[in-house]
């Protein structure tokens, strides 16, 4: 096994003759491999059934439904199940203990979803699970639940909202331990899991909640399975993940739109207005030119021969977005995502389409979020934005809209409405966790697992990490081509029953011949 970074000789000789002396103890990848063919259309079914539950976070009866299926399905499975109290949705904790455990692991998962547009989806609805199969002309077209009795097409694809993210993960990990029950294994540690409600809303109640529980939820270390491997499709580990902040500028024009012949080159229009803000935030490269947001980063000679480690074809990811050049913020994606961004991920002025209208509206908005990297404050970089909104002549107010006495006498006003969700982590390849999973995964595909340094997504891990002062990484499980968060989100059959085999590989791998002291 490769060592990056190892803390010292005596500590790379001791896990070097530990994890030699395991192998024997695993499971072998064909008997992983046989036990999940064998579960292959229960575990299928099982995830029809649980993506016909609706999981936007901004119902609370619907997750309280999606917490009662879960809590049945961890039961069964042995473990004790409680709901935690928020000032949101609550969340659910379960846990199952083992007799002279070598350590407790704590496991994330996501259960909610985004919102569902009805109307995009290609599909009776998005909640309704259909079963997919790909056209010569490469469209997928539904074809019928009872397919799975002749025979499996790995290439077939489920298509319903969470599919990838993250119910796939939710039942790939209650799959494994089923597999791991059937081949009579179990772990030598204890396991928790925490389910969050709201992630997709930002987790605003988890920062609180980990504060809240964190003897309830203290742990060695921090699992967490979500989001897609490398683009490749190689088995992956994720080692950190940028946080995220975000904020909201409106510029304001006349109090009701007006017509633009009359008004046009009298009343100030707010769209051109915002334009010209965001535009005076980043060069025609694509770098933040606001002073100080890329402070405390830097990319060293070690650092590099990491992120130059992942195998990514620029130029193929390139085609596959459809670009000719990218941002000069980096040279290369995996060094883009270890430094801070500035995206503008929705913008609203008037009308238009057939709706359009010849007006100077009344307001503009921009919705930014800005991605967070370790070295980074999320409020520090939205306060250096703030700022230089103020050095271009802008009147901020937060949290309202302007008062009648601030149109009167302030000629340019900004409404700037900012939060951060949460920070960005990082964790170490030659971690406890990092040692732990690469030993399973190299164990199930025979080679050395892709390792991410940070992966481009955020996940609200760095409350776990900074609170409970536990690594934490990430364990990818669903194909990257899957659609989340769009319209016609799906996870390939293939796929789902290879996470599976993941998350049994990594689980039933014996841990504690990687945990030094606890």
């Amino acid at each position: 096994m490769q060592k990056i970074g190892m803390r010292s000789g005596v500590t790379t000789l001791l896990l070097s003759f530990l994890l030699a002396g395991q192998v024997q103890a695993q499971l072998s990848p064909e008997r992983i491999q046989a036990l999940v063919d064998s579960d292959a259309v229960p575990a299928i079914e099982m995830f029809r059934e649980y993506l016909g539950l609706p999981n936007d976070g901004h119902f609370p009866e619907d997750i309280d439904r999606l917490l009662t299926w879960l809590e049945r399905a961890f039961t069964d499975r042995g473990f004790t199940a409680e709901r935690l109290e928020t000032e949101g949705n609550r969340l659910l904790f379960v846990e199952r203990r083992v007799a002279n455990p070598s350590a407790t692991v704590l496991v994330y998962l996501q259960s909610d979803g985004q919102p569902v547009d009805p109307s995009a989806w290609n599909q009776e609805s998005a909640y309704l699970a259909a079963l997919k199969e790909e056209g010569a002309d490469g469209s997928f077209e539904e074809i019928s639940w009872d397919a799975l009795q002749a025979g499996i097409d790995e290439d077939w694809r489920i298509y319903a909202r969470s599919a990838s993210d993250s119910k796939g993960p939710n039942i790939q990990f209650l799959k494994a331990l089923d597999v791991m029950a059937a081949a009579g294994v179990e772990p030598d540690y204890d396991i928790k899991v925490i389910i969050d409600t709201m992630e997709e809303m930002g987790s605003p109640v988890l920062p609180a909640a980990i504060e809240r529980y964190s003897e309830k939820l203290a742990a060695d270390m921090l699992i967490i399975f979500d989001g897609p491997p490398h683009y490749s499709g190689r088995p992956s580990l994720k080692f950190g993940a940028r946080g995220i902040s975000s904020f909201t500028l409106t510029t304001y024009g006349p109090r009701v739109p007006q017509h633009s012949g009359h008004y046009g080159n009298f009343a100030p229009n707010p769209g051109i207005r915002l334009a010209q803000i965001l535009a005076s935030m980043k060069s025609n490269e694509g770098r933040v030119t606001i002073p100080g947001f890329y402070d405390g980063i830097e990319i060293d000679a070690a650092t590099r021969r990491i992120l130059d480690a992942v195998p990514d074809d620029q130029r193929e990811v390139m085609a596959r977005l459809g670009i000719a050049e990218i941002d000069a913020v980096a040279g290369s994606l995996q060094e883009a995502v270890q430094w801070p961004s500035l995206n503008i991920r929705g913008l609203q002025s008037g009308w238009v389409g057939e709706q359009v209208r010849t007006i100077v509206p009344a307001t503009a908005t921009a919705e930014v979020d800005v991605r967070l990297v370790r070295e980074t404050d999320g409020w520090r970089l939205l306060g250096l934005i703030e700022d230089h909104i103020k050095e271009l002549g802008y009147h901020i107010i937060k949290d309202r809209d302007p008062t009648e006495e601030e149109r009167q006498t302030e000629g340019r006003l900004a409404r700037f409405d900012a939060r951060v969700s949460y920070d960005a982590f990082r964790t170490d390849f030659d971690s406890e966790p990092g040692l732990w999973l690469s030993a399973g995964l190299v164990n199930l595909f025979g080679e050395e697992p892709v390792k991410i340094r940070t992966s481009g997504g955020s996940i609200p891990i760095s409350p776990f990490v900074s609170t409970l002062g536990i690594p934490a990484v990430t364990v990818p499980t669903v194909n990257p081509d899957n659609n989340q968060h769009s319209p016609n989100e799906n996870l390939r059959v293939g796929s789902f029953l290879e996470g599976i085999a993941i998350a049994t590989a990594v689980l039933s791998q014996p841990l504690r011949p990687f945990v030094l002291v606890h």
